[in-house]
């Protein structure tokens, strides 16, 4: 199946809604499919065609936003780098991608060139879109089994894996968080977690199939994040626990503005005593579910249970199938913990170029995360932790999370 070029389709649609902003910096999306074929045209030059495989080395911008615009309508497959990582680390990416071309930013040029030329890669500075010449338009198909991405995890159990997600992936993905999360023609996403992270890049992705706002923040700053929110008509925004519990530390718990409609909190369980903390000043977290494999959201919890299922991650988002099985891959009863397995179009197309780990995850069509959860008696999702960070002490399985939910409550800590 192939669906119009993203971009071009709402720019067509909806040209003068405002697409991104960067501070004081503002495009809409005319202006950024404008840019979007400037920069395709530049990445042409350098030797960019279908099937290259490009990666990013950079913080949040306009400027990586378009890039990543760029590299799908040239058919390319973009590779973001965590840059937090060492040169080294990126250099060992580099080359099992097969990257073609390193982009970066002035901020990260000594990481990127040092990576780079260890895996001698050619690396080349973002450019400054708005000095790029107007080029003629570029238009392309995109074909939903094509790769659009290879994210790269984090490696806590050896070498990082390469995950492939398709354009069918992120389509299925922001589909489900729509009908999930509703829609609104003033929704403003504000984008902190990093490009890097699919929770950031897939913010990008869905505001152009949307036809909403992004307000790009080039790394998390609790204070300016409030002052979005309060201040600039923010609706939403994607965090992870601690980002949360900065948020409402430099606000000294004041209640947000009736505009913003979620927070939507994910990157591992969130803990019940900041879950009830928010409850207490009405603040409006979504807990949710999800993954690399995944292309983010596997289940988020409706805003209408927030409360009745404090604490729940929700139920899975369409047309995503959630089970918890035990060893055998035999479904578990309700309540029951077990391996959180996970069916449907948003789950990736395999572990580039490790067929016997993609094999190890992929079974019968269903996910094997690692991850340990439950379902109540209502379908609802309970995320326990990984099933690689149990300890094993007199015979029993203890979730470090249990432990770290008692040092909580701790006073001193």
């Amino acid at each position: 199946m192939e669906t119009p070029d993203w971009l071009a389709h709402r720019a067509a649609s909806t040209p003068r809604r405002w697409a991104l902003r960067e501070g004081d910096r503002r495009w809409s999306f005319a202006e950024l499919d404008e840019r979007v074929s400037s920069l395709g045209s530049w990445l042409r030059d350098h030797g960019v065609e279908p099937g290259s495989r490009v990666a990013v080395a950079a913080a949040n911008s306009l400027a990586y936003a378009a890039a990543i615009h760029a590299l799908a309508r040239l058919g390319a497959t973009f590779v973001p780098l965590n840059v937090r990582l060492k040169a080294e680390e990126l250099a060992w990416q580099l080359r099992d991608a097969e990257v073609r071309l390193v982009l970066f930013d002035e901020t990260h040029e000594a990481l990127a060139s040092s990576a780079a030329e260890s895996a001698a890669v050619p690396a080349v500075p973002l450019p400054d879109l708005e000095s790029l010449p107007s080029a003629p338009a570029i238009r392309r198909r995109f074909r939903l089994e094509a790769p659009h991405s290879l994210i790269y995890t984090s490696g806590t159990t050896g070498r990082p894996k390469g995950v492939l997600l398709t354009f069918g992936n992120h389509l299925w993905s922001a589909t489900g968080s729509a009908l999930n999360l509703g829609l609104r023609a003033d929704d403003v996403w504000l984008a902190c977690l990093p490009f890097f992270h699919v929770g950031g890049l897939s913010i990008l992705l869905r505001s152009v199939l949307y036809g909403i706002e992004v307000s790009i923040h080039r790394g998390f700053d609790a204070a300016a994040v409030n002052e979005d929110i309060d201040e600039r008509g923010v609706t939403i925004v994607s965090v992870v626990a601690t980002m949360l519990r900065r948020m409402l530390d430099a606000r000294r718990d004041a209640p947000y503005p009736p505009s913003l409609r979620c927070l939507l909190t994910g990157g591992g369980p969130v803990p019940r005593e900041l879950l009830e903390r928010c409850a207490r000043i009405g603040a409006p977290v979504v807990q949710t579910y999800g993954l690399t494999e995944a292309a983010s959201q596997v289940c988020t919890l409706s805003p209408e249970d927030a409360l009745r299922k404090l604490g729940s991650a929700g139920k899975p988002i369409f047309p995503t199938e959630v089970r918890v099985v035990d060893e055998t891959d035999a479904p578990v009863r309700a309540g029951e913990v077990g391996e959180i397995v996970v069916r449907g179009p948003t789950v990736m197309a395999g572990y580039h170029r490790r067929p016997a780990e993609t094999a190890r995850a992929l079974r019968d069509g269903w996910l094997h995360t690692g991850d340990l959860g439950y379902l109540d008696a209502d379908g609802y999702l309970y995320v326990v932790d990984r099933r690689s960070d149990l300890i094993v002490t007199g015979g029993e399985n203890v979730a470090p999370i249990e432990v770290e939910e008692v040092l909580r409550r701790h006073p001193a800590v």
